[in-house]
C-alpha cells in the first residue's frame, strides 16, 4: 500500500514519510497526545470506512450492516465491562461533539451549567465565550485555589445560587486529583445531573491507576478514546440507563451522521487491549514519570502549577521561572525536537496565543519505554532548551540521540 501511494501521489507519500522521521526522531510532550496501540493499524482504514451505518446496532438505516453491527456492540460492551456503565456510545467522532451531545440530549438552549473555568484548567466545551456552546446554553464556572484543589464551599455557594441543571467537573490542563463525591454532594443538594469529562485521564482510569467518577455515583462520564487509552481519535459518552435514549438520539441523528466505522472498530480493539494487566502497569508508569518529570523540573528551578501533578500532566509557569511566555518557550522546544504546548495559568494576565504556560505530559514518552530514570536527562533537555543554555543544533542532536534510544512502538 505504500508503495501504491508513492507512485500515485508522492508529494503526499513524501509529507507522510517526513512527519514519520519528525515523531521518531524527537519526542512528543503534549499531553493530549499519545502514539496509538500498533495493533490498531490495520483497522484504521479499513473496509470498514467505506460503510455506512446510520442509527444504532440492530436499528440501521442502510443495509450490509451485519458485521458492522458486531464490531460495533462489542466496542459498546468493552467499553462498558471496562469503565463499570450502564450504557455507552462509541459513535462521537471526536471530544467536541461528544460533550455536546450531552448538553443538547440532556438540556435545553439556556439551561444553566456549572462548570470549570478556562484558565483554571477547564476545555473549551466547558462554556469558553469563544466556543458555539457558550452561546447556546448559560454557563457559569468555579475556579481553583491557589496551590491547587477546589473551595467546595464557594462551589456549593455558587450552585445554590444559580441553580444548575448540569454541574461539570473535568479538565484539559489541571494537574491534581479531582474529589468527584464532593461535587456530587453538590449536584445533588440543587438537582443537577452530573457529568465528569476526563478525556485527559479515561485511560488512566480505565488502567485502575486513577478514581473512576462512575463509581463515585456520576451520571454521565464522557472521554475522548485517544489521549491516555491510545485508541483511534474518537469520543465516547458512558451514562446511566435512565440518559440512554436522550443521549443516543443527540448523537444522532442529533449531531452527525453515520459513524466513523474503522474508528469504531478500532476503539473495539484498543478497549480490549486497555483491559489487560500490561496496560495498568503502563497507565502507573504515566504517573510515575510524571511525579518524576515534575520533580527533576522543580530541582531545574521551573515553578508549577499547582505545585506538582497527581496525574500525567503539568504546568510550568515559564513567564515566572524563566522570564518568557508559553509561546517563545513552546518554539525553543519544538525547533530542537521537543513537542509541547503553550498553556494559560490561572486568571492569567497574558494574552491567550502568548500566555505564561507550557503544558507538559508523559503519556507518549511512557509509551516508548522511558521510566522514572530518564526523566532526569528528559527534564535537562526542557530546561536548556527553554533557557537557550545549550546551542540548538547541539540540542537538537542530543534529542535524537535520546529518542533513537526509545522507539515507537510499531
Amino acid at each position: 500500500m505504500r508503495s501504491r501511494l508513492a507512485e500515485a501521489d508522492p508529494e503526499a507519500a513524501a509529507i507522510l514519510e517526513r512527519e514519520e522521521r519528525r515523531q521518531q526522531q524527537g519526542l512528543t510532550l503534549i499531553a493530549s497526545e499519545n502514539h496509538a496501540f500498533p495493533e490498531l493499524r490495520p483497522l484504521i482504514g479499513s473496509v470498514f470506512a467505506d460503510k455506512y451505518a446510520e442509527g444504532q446496532p440492530r436499528r440501521r438505516y442502510y443495509g450490509g450492516n451485519l458485521h458492522a453491527d458486531e464490531i460495533e456492540e462489542l466496542a459498546q460492551g468493552r467499553a462498558k465491562a471496562l469503565f463499570g456503565a450502564e450504557h455507552a456510545n462509541v459513535q462521537p467522532l471526536s471530544g467536541s461533539p461528544m460533550n455536546q451531545a450531552v448538553y443538547f440530549g440532556l438540556l435545553a438552549p439556556g439551561d444553566t451549567i456549572l462548570a470549570m473555568d478556562l484558565s483554571h484548567g477547564g476545555h473549551l466545551t466547558h462554556g469558553a465565550p469563544v466556543s458555539a456552546m457558550g452561546r447556546i446554553f448559560r454557563f457559569v464556572r468555579y475556579g481553583t485555589v491557589a496551590g491547587g484543589g477546589f473551595d467546595f464551599d464557594a462551589i456549593r455557594e455558587t450552585a445554590r445560587r444559580e441553580r444548575p441543571k448540569l454541574l461539570i467537573t473535568g479538565f484539559s490542563s489541571y494537574p491534581r486529583d479531582i474529589d468527584y463525591a464532593a461535587f456530587k454532594a453538590i449536584a445533588d443538594e440543587v438537582g443537577a445531573i452530573t457529568m465528569a469529562d476526563v478525556s485527559h485521564i479515561g485511560g488512566l482510569i480505565a488502567g485502575k491507576a486513577l478514581p473512576n467518577p462512575l463509581a463515585a455515583g456520576f451520571d454521565v462520564v464522557t472521554t475522548t478514546t485517544h489521549k491516555t487509552l491510545r485508541g483511534p481519535r474518537g469520543g465516547l459518552i458512558l451514562c446511566r440507563e435512565p440518559f440512554r435514549r436522550a443521549i443516543d438520539q443527540a448523537v444522532f441523528p442529533g449531531l452527525q451522521g453515520g459513524p466513523h466505522m474503522d474508528q469504531v472498530a478500532a476503539l473495539a480493539t484498543a478497549l480490549h487491549l486497555a483491559a489487560q494487566e500490561e496496560f495498568q502497569a503502563y497507565a502507573r508508569r504515566v504517573l510515575d514519570n510524571a511525579k518524576a518529570l515534575a520533580a527533576a523540573l522543580q530541582g531545574r528551578g521551573a515553578q508549577l502549577v499547582t505545585g506538582g501533578t497527581d496525574n500525567h500532566l503539568l504546568v510550568v509557569d515559564v513567564a515566572s521561572s524563566f522570564g518568557i511566555d508559553g509561546d517563545e518557550a513552546q518554539q525553543r522546544l519544538d525547533r530542537v525536537g521537543l513537542v509541547s504546548n503553550k498553556q494559560v495559568v490561572p486568571d492569567d494576565t497574558r494574552p491567550p496565543l502568548r500566555p505564561s504556560g507550557l503544558r507538559l505530559g508523559t503519556p507518549a514518552v511512557t509509551t516508548r519505554g522511558m521510566r522514572e530514570g530518564q526523566m532526569t536527562a528528559l527534564a535537562d533537555l526542557i530546561v536548556d532548551a527553554v533557557t537557550g543554555a545549550r546551542p540548538e543544533p547541539a540540542l537538537a542532536n542530543a534529542v535524537r540521540d535520546f529518542a533513537r534510544r526509545f522507539p515507537i512502538p510499531g
